[in-house]
């Protein structure tokens, strides 16, 4: 077994790159962690900390993250992207923020505020007026929104709002900052060509490009002094047509580090290339971990990796090959806050993986409402502290061992209760096990994985093949039931819907059938997408028809752009606005406008949706049993609703 101790003290040495502490400025960083910023809208509207907002970040210091480097604060109120972000733009702020620093670092923690204003990536509904940038040129995210360019007395204001910023995070405790130069917010606007079309001193060339960046960095440095970290993020590569290249970002090193720049934040894109800034689970992990080694190779102050970073050992190797000098785990950290410690201690079957679905962080966030995690109920609840055991511990019975009933089955055990699972296959994971199937979706299976060696450590048996009834529990003593048996898929009512060559896209990914050649895939969700790619790779003729205007709609925005450019590169047929009317066995006739096509086909898979799977609850609680239905039994349909039932529910009982 790879937990033998032997083992893990073996997996531990290979660690040493990242445990091995760093001095900037006078500081020690005790390893190569760094939580990376992002916007969490936990601050009030006027910029001020909240509870929430601190205890979210320190819970990242106290599971051991060398650096922590807070989300965005805006120089200016006109500087927000979102309605709730922090914010250093008035000293009557400063004593609301003061409790981050002081805490954190009561955790060993080196923590830096990141400085910004948002430019042309905002909108008048998010700051009131127009947006500001260093030319008229709207955002694609935004259309209606031209921003108003700035005057040359305006940008100078700026430059000193930047270092009065900079100047309270001192005063908070703060021990530097990071002023964000990237993902085309307004210094990364006045660095690029693809946004500054100015032909004053802050236009036209590189070195008149970097003016405003360079004269913030002499600004911030001038307040704040020689005490102080000064980090800078910037896109290495903005991956958009007319924007940097990396030897442009090159020669920018070496100005800043001139400047006097003590850090380098490696990142890359710009809100229209937004999956290079939030890469999704298509995109390889430490995807840009060259561009870091780029820029190393320039300069002689220390630079950050960052980009899908979420493996202990992948960060490791990163500063071992020497292409940078610390890792940044943002959203890691979201999903597993104590990654450094449990990678320390060689709990690394404890770690909980980020699996880059962008659903609760991103996709939630540019609705502009707090950011949650698909995996990790308690993100944003910290501040409620660990739960007490109960005091009168209750014999519950979890039916269902998939990512609902493992879950609730941890929350209960954690908090005192006696739990059992029951799962009427011989696997865990439900149809999350099935999601992990289709291209670049593996890793979806580290979530079962952690599930299953956090019931190992609590001691919860699992009783596979086990078909529960009504009468399952008459002779025991169970107090509750927890009905988790998930949902079955829907068959339309279509005719021919019933042939031997109609299949489900589950029995597809599960292996239990094979199809022919030229498959149709009636359903244009993200299950049915999924599905068509899974058998594009596997060098199918594959269509899918999709009643509504648009295929994968359900998916978050980085993914679906992966996901619909995975099936475009496959060669997937895609009839939207289409409503299959019958199923024959060499072809599917469907409605397309005003008229009808006929689509070959030797297989047809079902992917329509699912309903819940829910009989059993109506059964046990007309036998007396007390019964809670949550997961996709429940309705819900995705892993989002699963987990959080799940933590509420360990609230609850």
């Amino acid at each position: 077994m790879l937990s033998s101790k032997y083992t893990n003290d073996r997996m531990m040495q290979m660690l040493e790159n990242l445990f091995s502490p760093y001095k900037i400025r006078g500081k020690t960083i005790k390893n190569r962690l760094v939580v990376g910023p992002m916007v969490t809208n936990y601050c009030t509207e006027d910029g001020m900390a909240t509870e929430k907002f601190i205890e979210h970040l320190v819970e990242k210091a106290r599971g051991g993250f060398g650096m922590i480097i807070t989300e965005d604060y805006a120089v200016d109120p006109l500087g927000k992207g979102f309605s709730c972000v922090a914010g250093l733009w008035s000293d009557d702020q400063i004593q609301s923020h003061k409790q981050l620093p002081q805490r954190a670092r009561q955790h060993g923690a080196v923590i830096l505020a990141q400085i910004y204003h948002c430019g042309r990536q905002t909108s008048e509904a998010v700051i009131g007026t127009k947006p500001f940038a260093p030319s008229a040129i709207n955002c694609p995210f935004s259309p209606n929104d031209i921003p108003i360019a700035l005057t040359f007395e305006q940008a100078q204001d700026l430059v000193e709002k930047f270092g009065d910023t900079a100047l309270r995070a001192k005063k908070c405790g703060f021990d530097g900052v990071e002023i964000h130069g990237g993902h085309g917010y307004l210094i990364a606007e006045f660095m690029s060509p693809y946004t500054n079309k100015r032909v004053d001193c802050y236009g036209g060339n590189l070195y008149n490009r970097m003016r405003f960046a360079l004269e913030i960095v002499e600004n911030v440095r001038n307040k704040c002094g020689d005490d102080f970290i000064v980090g800078f993020r910037y896109s290495i590569d903005e991956f958009v047509e007319g924007g940097r290249s990396v030897e442009d970002s090159k020669a920018i090193a070496r100005m800043l580090e001139s400047a006097g720049v003590d850090l380098i934040n490696a990142t890359a894109g710009t809100y229209v290339s937004a999956d290079a800034i939030i890469p999704p689970m298509y995109v390889r992990r430490a995807w840009i971990a060259d561009f870091a080694k780029e820029i190393k190779s320039v300069v002689s102050i220390p630079v950050m990796a960052v980009g899908r970073i979420n493996d202990a050992f992948v960060a490791d190797s990163v500063i071992a090959s020497g292409k940078a000098d610390f890792t940044i785990m943002s959203r890691q950290s979201l999903t597993d806050p104590h990654l450094p410690n449990k990678a320390k201690d060689g709990r690394f079957e404890d770690i909980r993986h980020c699996i880059a679905c962008n659903v609760g962080c991103i996709g939630l966030l540019f609705g502009n409402v707090q950011i949650k995690c698909v995996l990790n109920p308690r993100l944003g609840l910290e501040f409620n502290g660990e739960r007490e055991k109960v005091s009168m511990p209750k014999k519950i019975a979890v039916i269902g061992a998939g990512p609902a009933g493992l879950q609730a089955a941890i929350e209960l055990a954690n908090v005192g209760h006696n739990v059992e699972i029951y799962e009427k296959t011989h696997l865990p994971g439900g149809t999350l096990r099935l999601a992990a199937i289709p291209p670049a979706k593996q890793e979806i299976a580290s979530f079962i994985n952690w599930q299953q060696s956090q019931l190992r450590n609590l001691g919860v048996k699992i009783h596979y093949g086990i078909d529960v009834d009504e009468n399952t529990f008459k002779s025991d003593k169970i107090d509750e039931i927890v009905i988790a048996t998930g949902s079955a898929p829907i068959e339309p009512n279509i005719p021919g819907v019933n042939l031997e060559h109609v299949v489900s896209a589950n029995d597809v990914l599960d292996g239990k059938v094979s199809v022919g050649q030229n498959v149709i895939v009636i359903g244009g969700g993200q299950a049915g997408c999924e599905t068509a790619n899974h058998l594009a790779i596997q060098m199918k003729n594959v269509a899918i028809i999709e009643m509504g205007e648009d295929i994968a709609t359900g998916e978050a925005l980085a993914p679906r752009w992966h996901l619909l450019r995975s099936l475009e590169n496959h060669k997937v047929r895609v009839f939207t606005n289409t409503t299959a009317t019958e199923i024959a066995k060499s072809h599917v006739s469907a409605l397309q406008g005003d008229g009808t096509v006929v689509i070959p086909a030797d297989s047809v898979v079902l992917a329509v949706g699912a309903k819940p799977n829910n009989s059993l609850a109506e059964r046990l609680a007309d036998a007396g049993f007390i019964t809670h239905v949550i997961g996709d039994a429940s309705g819900g349909t995705q892993v989002f609703n699963a987990t959080t039932q799940a933590y509420e529910l360990g609230l609850k009982i």
